[in-house]
C-alpha cells in the first residue's frame, strides 16, 4: 500500500487559508480510511482502499510537515487519527454511529474514554484495525510503529501512554507532543511556560556583546562556543562526524556572583538565535526518592531536539560533589547525580552549569566538559570600561569624577556597578537634578559595600 500525494496547481493564498484546506482535506482522507475499514469489517467492501491525497503543497504547515519527515502512509494515517479528535472530538464516534447507529461493544475498533474529553480517543488497538483488519503481519508493521526505535518516539513526536501492568501494550491512547499539534494548526510552536512538569524560565536581554566587559580570555572561550553553536550541524553531519561524536556541548562557567555568567548565556543565545532557559533548581531537586530523577526526565524530554540552550544557574546544589555512602540517602543521592550526567550526556543541545566555585562541581561531571571557562572578578581596567559605559547619557557626570581612580580605588563586579547606577539614576530623577558628583557616587559605591558585606 502507498501513499501518494497529489499536488494541485493553486492561485496564491494566505498560509492560514491554505493550511486550514490542507487540514480538512487530511480529515475527509483519514475519514475515508476508517470508513473503508468499517466497510470491510462489515462485509459491505471486499477490499480496503486508500485514495491519493488531494494536497496544498504551497504556505502550509502540514504539508512542510509531510516534506520534512516524508511519512509513509502507515506513519501518516497513525499520525492523522492522533491529530483528528484535536480538530474534531466526536470524529470517532459520528464515523462508528454510522454504521452502528445503536451502539453496543466493539473491541476490535479500540479507543479508550478520557476524563474531560467526552468523544473515543485512538489507542494503539485503533491504528491496528484501520490500518491491518485481522492480518496478523500488518498489525506487526502497525505495532513497530509504536516502538522505541521509530522515529515518532526519537523524535518526541507520537507514543503510546502507558498501559497498566497485565494489559496488552497497544491499548494505550495514541499520545501527540502539543508542540506538534500547534505546529502543523497554527505554525509556531509557543514556549514552553513555568511549571512543576517545565521548572525553568527563559532568559533574554535588550543588550548586545559590545555592552558587556568581559577578561579577554573568558570572551576568547566564549567566541569557541558561539563556533560550535554555528558549525557543529555540518561537522557532524556534512563531515560525517557524527559516528564519532556527541552532538551536545557541555560547559561550566564559574566564578564569583555579578561577573556575568548569566548574561553571557542569555547572549549567546540572542547571537546564534537559540532560546535560553534557566532551571529552577529548587523545583528540580526533591527530598523524595526518586522524584528528582523524574523531574530531571520532564525536563530534558521537554528539550529534547529544540536546540535550546539549558541554564543551570548555582548548580552546586545538584552537580555537586557525590559523597561515601552512609546511609540510604547519601546512595540515592549519588544515583540522582548519576542519572543526570547520563541525561546531560544525552542531550543534543547546550548545557551551561554555573557555579561560584570550580571545586564545587563533581569530578564526574568536570572530565566530561567541552569548556570549563572561568568569570573572574573584573580587572582594573575592565571595570573603568564597565563605569564607563553603564551610566545613561542623560545623566550629567560631574568634572570631579574621575573613572580611573573610582575603578582603582573601589572592586566591584559588573553587577555590583550595575546596582550602583541604577541608585544614583534613580536619586538624580528624584531630586530633579539629573547631575552625578563624587559625593553621591561615593555613598552609592558605600552602600553596595554594606550590602555585600565588605569594609570600605
Amino acid at each position: 500500500m502507498t501513499f501518494a500525494v497529489q499536488n494541485p496547481i493553486i492561485p496564491t493564498v494566505d498560509t492560514m487559508d491554505t493550511n486550514i484546506a490542507n487540514l480538512q482535506q487530511a480529515l475527509i482522507w483519514t475519514q475515508n480510511i476508517v470508513t473503508s475499514r468499517l466497510r470491510v469489517f462489515l462485509g459491505q467492501e471486499e477490499g480496503f482502499q486508500a485514495q491519493p491525497l488531494d494536497f496544498y503543497t504551497e504556505n502550509s504547515w502540514l504539508a512542510q510537515f509531510i516534506a520534512y519527515y516524508n511519512p509513509s502512509f502507515e506513519e501518516f494515517t497513525v499520525l492523522m487519527l492522533a491529530v483528528a479528535t484535536h480538530l474534531q472530538p466526536g470524529f470517532f464516534n459520528k464515523a462508528i454511529a454510522a454504521y452502528f447507529p445503536e451502539g453496543g461493544d466493539f473491541p476490535e475498533f479500540g479507543g479508550v474514554k478520557a476524563t474531560h474529553h467526552r468523544g473515543m480517543l485512538p489507542t494503539g488497538e485503533t491504528a491496528q484495525f484501520i490500518l491491518a483488519g485481522d492480518d496478523l503481519e500488518k498489525r506487526l508493521v502497525v505495532q513497530r510503529i509504536f516502538g522505541y526505535e521509530h522515529w515518532f518516539s526519537q523524535q518526541h513526536i507520537l507514543w503510546l501512554e502507558t498501559v497498566p501492568e497485565g494489559e496488552p501494550l497497544l491499548s494505550g491512547r495514541v499520545l501527540v507532543d502539543p508542540e506538534i499539534i500547534e505546529l502543523i494548526t497554527l505554525g509556531t510552536v509557543s514556549k514552553p511556560r513555568f511549571s512543576m512538569d517545565f521548572p525553568a524560565e527563559p532568559l533574554e536581554t535588550g543588550m548586545e556583546w559590545g555592552d558587556v566587559v568581559l577578561h579577554p580570555n573568558t570572551l576568547r572561550h566564549i567566541r569557541e562556543i558561539e563556533n560550535w553553536i554555528t558549525y557543529n550541524d555540518i561537522l557532524l553531519q556534512d563531515w560525517g562526524m557524527h559516528k564519532r561524536l556527541k552532538s551536545g556541548y557541555r560547559a561550566l562557567f564559574y566564578g564569583p556572583p555579578g561577573t556575568g555568567k548569566t548574561l553571557t548565556a542569555t547572549l549567546l543565545g540572542k547571537q546564534t538565535g537559540k532560546d535560553v532557559f534557566r532551571i529552577d533548581l529548587s523545583r528540580v531537586v526533591s527530598k523524595y526518592i526518586g522524584e528528582t530523577e523524574k523531574n530531571l526526565s520532564k525536563l530534558f524530554d521537554k528539550a529534547e531536539h529544540k536546540n535550546w540552550i539549558l541554564f543551570f544557574d548555582e548548580a552546586d546544589a545538584l552537580f555537586g560533589k557525590r559523597t561515601d555512602i552512609r546511609d540510604a540517602h547519601d546512595k540515592y543521592a549519588n544515583q540522582e547525580v548519576a542519572y543526570l550526567l547520563q541525561r546531560i550526556e544525552g542531550y543534543n543541545g547546550l548545557v551551561i552549569l554555573a557555579s561560584n566555585q570550580r571545586g564545587n562541581i563533581d569530578d564526574a561531571f568536570v572530565r566530561r566538559f567541552h569548556a570549563i571557562i572561568h568569570f573572574p572578578m573584573p580587572s582594573t581596567e575592565e571595570r573603568y570600561e564597565i563605569w564607563r559605559k553603564t551610566f545613561p547619557p542623560q545623566l550629567n557626570i560631574a568634572a570631579d569624577i574621575d573613572w580611573q581612580q573610582i575603578a582603582a580605588r573601589y572592586e566591584l563586579t559588573g553587577a555590583g556597578i550595575l546596582n550602583v547606577t541604577q541608585f544614583c539614576a534613580i536619586e538624580a530623577l528624584a531630586d530633579n537634578s539629573v547631575c552625578l558628583d563624587l559625593k553621591r557616587l561615593e555613598a552609592a559605591i558605600l552602600r553596595e559595600y554594606i550590602k555585600e558585606g565588605k569594609v570600605v
